[in-house]
């Protein structure tokens, strides 16, 4: 993975800081131009690898890259699923049942009605790698090396102890589309021995690690000894903590830490794109000399 990777947060109007920013990025964004104005600063700056969620709108985004091959060669997405919106949203307009038949493809949905619940009780990995599927569909010939399950589902598997469900989903993904499974958690620590267990080593895991301890379950301290055993490939997200820590100093801190392979963030200006990575490049050559 590359140290730094490109968020889509700012496109969807998701600002942790202020409602008024995410109006003011909702209105910036409502054209595809726009969004691909910023993805287009980002690659002048260095960063080739896009996370994103399955918004509707990224299709036209994948769109573009596979109208533009030369230009795009080498950019690489890291889809980021489900994305939870669209299926609540989905439940509202349609109904469950309604939802099933938009998302689920007509022979299983077929099948799940003659056998009733103890088909949907038998089949729920079946239904999930079929979502999966669905969701992939945008996607098509586009270079997505690691694929992530979204932490709202991580962490709801997690704390139903449905342990099967994560490792499924791993091997579904190495599997069918030849890439490397992700998990997006705000629970670092109780969700690595879990893959572990499952038989996933060194996994690739992305979860907040910033200074404030923000939406960082078990606390600063325990992330900082998970981190120094080595034991995954570490995506820090959130290392602005919502807002609370100067860029700065936010970058300083996670830039310094060991094991933190890569580090995610959003910004919906070339300045601001073009200070973090400079940052980021700046405390890292300091880590280099100092080892």
């Amino acid at each position: 993975m590359e140290r730094i990777l490109f968020g889509d947060n700012q496109f969807f109007a998701v600002n942790h800081i202020s409602d008024e920013k995410s109006r003011a990025q909702a209105i910036k964004f409502k054209d595809d131009a726009a969004i691909m104005k910023v993805l287009d600063d980002a690659r002048a700056a260095g960063i080739n690898t896009f996370m994103c969620t399955t918004h509707d709108r990224i299709a036209n985004v994948c769109d573009i890259i596979r109208d533009n091959p030369e230009k795009y060669e080498g950019f690489k997405i890291y889809p980021c699923m489900p994305y939870a919106h669209k299926y609540a949203n989905a439940v509202t307009e349609l109904g469950i049942v309604g939802t099933l038949k938009e998302y689920v493809p007509g022979n299983f949905f077929g099948s799940l009605f003659k056998g009733g619940m103890a088909v949907i009780s038998k089949d729920f990995i079946s239904i999930m790698e079929l979502l999966i599927d669905a969701e992939m569909k945008m996607f098509k010939g586009i270079d997505t090396p690691v694929i992530f399950l979204q932490n709202v589902i991580t962490d709801l598997l997690l704390g139903l102890g449905m342990k099967d469900f994560l490792i499924a989903f791993a091997h579904h993904i190495e599997k069918k589309y030849n890439a490397e499974a992700g998990f997006i958690t705000m629970n670092l620590p109780q969700l690595l021995p879990v893959l572990e267990e499952g038989g996933i080593k060194n996994p690739i895991i992305c979860a907040s690690i910033n200074k404030v301890n923000f939406r960082m379950s078990g606390g600063k301290e325990l992330y900082e000894q998970i981190l120094s055993e080595g034991r995954a490939r570490v995506i820090a997200m959130q290392v602005l903590g919502g807002g609370a820590i100067p860029a700065r100093e936010a970058l300083e801190y996670v830039s310094k830490l060991p094991n933190v392979e890569s580090i995610l963030f959003g910004a919906s200006s070339k300045q601001n794109i073009q200070n973090t990575v400079e940052t980021i490049n700046h405390y890292d050559s300091q880590k280099i000399m100092v080892s």
